[in-house]
């Protein structure tokens, strides 16, 4: 069974470790924009540090899931929370039970593909919020340039303080294959001779809609064929009308060809030419 997350706070307006605080604007944006499947999809890192080759054994060169879902919700303050849903890896559930990585940080992007608008880059998971955190906008204020920088999609892009998290991810049940719904409904026991029968009309009926829907599928298919066909023999028919056309050319002198005078020459009393 796949697991996801339940929905979970990973951001909430205010500071973040640069000096720059996460604008209220900025997570409406992201919950309205975020969309894995047609824009871009955020994946699950440690601590903000991605390596661009994959090493089995090297724990920063690998993902641990993808941020399904964003939503914004007003905190009982006043302020406004991202909240994210998400899909992990069996790594990051293993981590999770241990009590390791329990802290987030997200990566935004504020112009992201020069929409003017803010985005959700990548989210993070860490053990030592301080480095992501009040230390590290410490540090950042006196340093030329920002240290994280190396860490992000873009230099402009910036990181949320580390916030504590508490991952609850529940199992998500597999969509049953047909055969094993016909399966239940023909080998269920103990039941009186009218549900039986019940339960083989009932998987009569559903093998038949199966087959309708395949046989929907394959006329399809087969008027698909057919219209490819019928455009393939007609592009054969422009094709040989085309050779054919090119080879009368060929045969044919040139417009200004002009045949050369016939030679006939003189002859000596041998009647050789001379």
């Amino acid at each position: 069974m796949a697991k996801k997350s339940k929905w979970f706070v990973v951001a909430t307006e205010g500071a973040t470790t640069d000096g720059r605080n996460i604008a209220r604007v900025w997570i409406e944006q992201m919950a309205k924009n975020y969309d894995p499947q047609n824009t871009y999809g955020a994946r699950i890192n440690l601590e903000h540090f991605k390596l661009w080759w994959y090493n089995p054994n090297e724990p920063h060169a690998k993902c641990y899931g993808d941020v399904l879902a964003l939503k914004a919700e007003e905190r009982e303050d006043g302020k406004l929370q991202l909240l994210a849903q998400i899909d992990p890896t069996p790594e990051l559930i293993e981590l999770n039970k241990q009590r390791q990585k329990i802290y987030t940080s997200i990566e935004v992007d504020t112009n992201f593909a020069d929409t003017g608008e803010a985005y959700l880059m990548g989210l993070a998971v860490t053990d030592d919020p301080a480095s992501l955190g009040t230390e590290m906008l410490s540090f950042s204020a006196t340093a030329k340039a920002n240290p994280l920088n190396k860490r992000k999609e873009r230099p402009e892009n910036l990181f949320s303080e580390a916030i504590e998290t508490v991952f609850d991810f529940t199992e998500e049940p597999a969509e049953p294959s047909l055969f094993e719904k016909v399966k239940a409904l023909l080998t269920r026991k103990a039941k009186k001779e009218d549900e039986r029968f019940a339960d083989q009309e009932q998987a009569v009926e559903l093998l038949s809609t199966h087959l309708s829907e395949l046989t929907d599928k394959y006329d399809v298919l087969l008027a698909e064929v057919a219209e490819k066909e019928q455009a393939f023999a007609k592009l054969s028919d422009e094709f040989t009308a085309l050779k054919q056309r090119v080879e009368q050319v060929a045969q044919q002198p040139e417009s200004n060809y002009t045949p050369s005078p016939e030679v006939t020459g003189a002859t000596d009393n041998d009647g050789r030419f001379f």
